[in-house]
């Protein structure tokens, strides 16, 4: 179906998806805090984000924590980031020092994430988890990691997936009734992510922009059959390929087996603040991912007015509308198909229309206002006893149910024991610290965390 002019939430899910009702609906405008606590009628939450991925490193899911956080501050709730391996006693601390009253954790892959919310649902707290990616059912790998996602969201209190895709992968993986997980998409800095005042579009030069982690999983091998043929067709097209990994050997040897040094330009590893200025070098923006739940790199690159070239895999059909992106099977013949096409529609694309449209379409406040309603329902979720709790982890399986209620019931335990040995009366509380606006901002600034904000973070 045609997708012009249509906004993440108006998006239609595949027919085997779940109902819409689960998708987290577009709140009014929200009101400001108060001293009370509480947002005009909204509870303000504190909550403890969870993730083993975060700065220095930059990714997708460090992106979406950081610039989710900055918004929810925005809206006056309050964030701590704790960036360690934690234990139990560690994870207590954290939780009763910052008066935390929801964890939010992210990313399967992620060892912390697992540990907090196990941890969280001991002593009592709604937990909701976000997944980011998207796996298999048949290799050894995913069947373990689908067993310990089916162990982590048994107890959940909400999920939530950045595409209808990501949501059907997450349900069939971990088993969660289908009404508790929801639909909140990704979005993009657009104020960073800016067309270049004056793109060339002469018929001189096409420059085909790559910026992607050189692995398997990215489709690096498929680069290495894609761009000698765009070379062959295309004289007058060039590469800029941005970006490090094991697979940087491959694609350097076919630069050399084909003789386009002077075509294809490697960069290697490129900081996110110059992302940018890579990316308005280009016309077309290529990404030959395998997989991807969601993938903001496409995201990033429509903003500063690229036409995209993309496979079709995941939820990428979901980002785009039809106009700004060309799919493509994730096979070499049928990738050079949709750049033949890119290049033949490029002259019809305008940075300054694209631009706009991505800012309008995706927008970080409006994905923290609707994260803020799944918190809100999170919150409503009944509270339920040790044994309530190990009916849902006995129905993971007949050996893997009991061994999974065996670790609840030691968790448990200890958690008993550190409430004797160090009372929580005992750890000192941490006062929030207020952070006035700063000179010439106001609280409607469009740059994430500019305003008057409560913020903890503990190391």
């Amino acid at each position: 179906m045609s997708r012009k002019n249509l906004s993440p939430s108006t998006l239609k899910p595949p027919s085997n998806l779940p109902p819409r009702s689960t998708v987290a609906p577009a709140p009014p405008p929200s009101q400001p805090g108060n001293a009370d606590g509480l947002m005009g009628d909204r509870e303000r939450h504190r909550i403890l984000m969870v993730c083993d991925f975060f700065y220095p490193n930059f990714g997708g899911v460090e992106s979406h924590i950081y610039c989710l956080s900055q918004c929810l501050l925005k809206l006056g709730h309050k964030n701590a980031l704790p960036t360690f391996y934690g234990t139990l006693p560690i994870m207590r601390t954290i939780l009763v020092r910052e008066k935390i009253t929801l964890v939010h954790g992210h990313s399967a892959f992620s060892t912390l994430c697992h540990e907090a919310l196990m941890h969280a649902r001991t002593m009592g707290y709604k937990v909701v988890f976000t997944d980011h990616s998207l796996y298999g059912f048949a290799d050894v790998g995913s069947i373990h990691m689908n067993k310990v996602l089916q162990f982590t969201l048994a107890d959940v209190s909400q999920a939530i997936c950045v595409s209808h895709t990501s949501k059907e992968n997450t349900v069939l993986r971990s088993g969660l009734p289908p009404e508790k997980v929801y639909v909140v998409p990704n979005a993009v800095d657009t104020a960073m992510f800016t067309p270049a005042p004056e793109i060339p579009r002469s018929n001189d030069e096409i420059v085909i922009v790559v910026v992607s982690r050189l692995v398997y999983r990215k489709g690096a091998d498929l680069l290495v059959e894609v761009i000698p043929e765009v070379c062959r067709l295309y004289p007058h097209v060039r590469f800029v390929v941005g970006g490090d990994g094991p697979k940087r050997v491959r694609l350097e040897e076919m630069r050399e087996k084909h003789f386009l040094q002077d075509r294809v330009e490697m960069l290697g590893a490129i900081p996110h603040s110059r992302v940018r200025s890579v990316l308005i070098s280009g016309h077309i923006f290529l990404n030959s991912s395998l997989t991807e739940a969601f993938c903001i790199a496409i995201l990033e690159a429509a903003s500063c007015g690229l036409l995209t070239v993309s496979t079709r895999v995941g939820g990428v059909p979901e980002v785009l509308p039809d106009d700004m992106v060309v799919l493509a099977e994730p096979d070499p013949v049928d990738l050079v198909r949709a750049i033949k096409k890119a290049i033949t529609i490029l002259p019809t694309i305008d940075p300054q229309d694209m631009h706009k449209r991505v800012k309008k379409l995706y927008d970080w406040h409006d994905v923290a206002r609707r994260t803020e309603i799944v918190y809100d329902r999170a919150m409503k979720c009944p509270n339920q006893n040790l044994l309530e709790r190990l009916g849902r982890y006995l129905s993971c399986g007949s050996w893997a149910g009991k061994l999974f209620c065996l670790v609840m019931i030691i968790d448990f335990l200890l958690f008993r024991l550190l409430q004797l040995v160090q009372p929580a009366n005992d750890i000192e509380e941490v006062p929030d610290m207020v952070m006035a606006l700063g000179e010439g901002s106001s609280a409607g600034d469009d740059i994430p965390g500019q305003s008057s904000r409560r913020w903890s973070t503990t190391c």
